[in-house]
């Protein structure tokens, strides 16, 4: 019965591990970078559980110190967060089929968590639902944790928090890795990293990632209606 019960959380935190470890130190630096910018563990806490935008995160305690206006912060937000608009499109329907869990786990999906669901397999015996929405859930758990005690540390700890933020990009380095040695065909990857290349080259390192995006997922599109013509 017990066993039964909790089967769900199990696989789910048997699936997440790896972005429990990745989670736990950078949301560790996080928390590290906006104590040393002269905010308590509460904001670390708070903007973890209502932001949970990973990268734009780290960008935040640059725009909470440098005084930039709202404008400006949504602009950045949409140039660094709306490539979860085009990742997402692949999870559209089958999240309208999630009932009430449906809002939190749009709200949630964060690429690491997006990487996790694309690869996991859910066993027959096991709710499809319940599985999605504890993996989505325990990983803003490990992003909030380590927030948290980051913020914590920071008021008793100091030094130089300098090339911290890079363990974010670390992470997105990993997870590349693993798709590519799951994956049988590489060409979507492939796809990517160069429209990513080609587009940094034209627009700069902080305006590349929505047109890279919006390029390679037409591009996928017209290769995958070649294949069924």
């Amino acid at each position: 019965m017990i066993r039964g019960k909790y089967k769900h959380i199990g696989f789910a935190f048997h699936k997440t591990i790896p972005v429990m470890l990745g989670y736990l130190f950078l949301g560790m630096a996080f928390g590290l970078l906006l104590q040393n910018a002269g905010y308590s563990f509460l904001w670390a806490f708070l903007s973890s559980l209502i932001i949970y935008a990973g990268s734009m995160q780290f960008v935040l305690v640059t725009l909470l110190t440098g005084g930039v206006s709202l404008i400006h912060t949504a602009l950045m937000t949409l140039f660094i967060n709306g490539r979860h608009i085009f990742y997402g499109l692949s999870f559209v329907e089958k999240y309208k089929k999630m009932g009430k869990a449906y809002p939190y786990l749009v709200f949630s999906l964060t690429d690491e968590t997006y990487s996790v669901l694309c690869g996991t397999h859910v066993p027959e015996d096991m709710d499809e639902k319940k599985v999605f929405f504890w993996i989505s859930f325990l990983d803003q758990c490990y992003w909030v944790l380590g927030s948290t005690l980051g913020g914590l540390a920071g008021q008793y700890i100091t030094f130089d928090s300098t090339g911290i933020d890079f363990s974010m990009t670390a992470l997105f380095v990993v997870i590349v890795i693993e798709q590519w040695q799951e994956k049988e065909a590489h060409i979507s990857a492939i796809i990517g990293a160069v429209c990513g290349i080609v587009f940094l080259l034209i627009f700069g390192a902080d305006r590349f990632i929505l047109p890279a995006l919006l390029c390679a997922m037409m591009a996928l599109i017209i290769m995958n209606k070649a294949k069924k013509s």
